[in-house]
């Protein structure tokens, strides 16, 4: 996106009917969702270190606060939280690695992963869990999407002097 000359550089948007999609998947799944949640196919650490790993690359500075806080919570280390929200992946645990990989390649790929990628989650980790793994990686886009719009909104409102970060092009 363009703005006064300048390139918005977090991922929005990019018009109402791409949010209103991803608003009803949200609507239809948020059951299967915490179905997920309540049977444990993914931990709460496990979940907060898939979203950190997206929201990383997606630059939502909204969801990055938000869900360190919640990875706190659900005992993941301090130094691994910074490391997820710079972008940093090794420091997560080993079983949890191929999963928080496929998080960032999923998000730098707009949510189009290679089919090769897909491939691995599910031999890594059944089609069962990569199912859920990749619901919650839609549900944090949404929330990223969401946050980074607003920010563009209150940049475009403000002429530049709030809510995101730009780049001379």
């Amino acid at each position: 996106m363009r703005h006064n000359g300048r390139a918005y550089r977090k991922r929005t948007y990019r018009n109402p009917g791409e949010l209103l999609r991803d608003l009803w998947f949200a609507f239809r799944n948020g059951r299967r969702l915490k179905e997920i949640t309540k049977r444990g196919l993914v931990s709460l650490a496990f979940r907060e270190r898939l979203m950190l790993a997206v929201s990383a690359v997606n630059g939502c500075r909204y969801c990055s606060y938000f869900h360190a806080r919640q990875a706190l919570r659900s005992g993941v280390a301090p130094e691994e939280i910074s490391r997820l929200v710079s972008g940093e992946l090794g420091a997560c645990p080993e079983e949890e690695a191929v999963a928080v990989v496929y998080a960032q390649h999923w998000a730098e790929s707009d949510a189009h992963p290679d089919v090769d990628a897909v491939r691995r989650l599910e031999h890594a980790y059944g089609v069962e869990k990569a199912e859920a793994i990749g619901l919650i990686l839609r549900m944090i886009r949404l929330g990223n999407l969401m946050g980074n719009t607003w920010d563009y909104l209150l940049n475009r409102l403000s002429f530049g002097r709030w809510g995101g970060q730009h780049v001379a092009v």
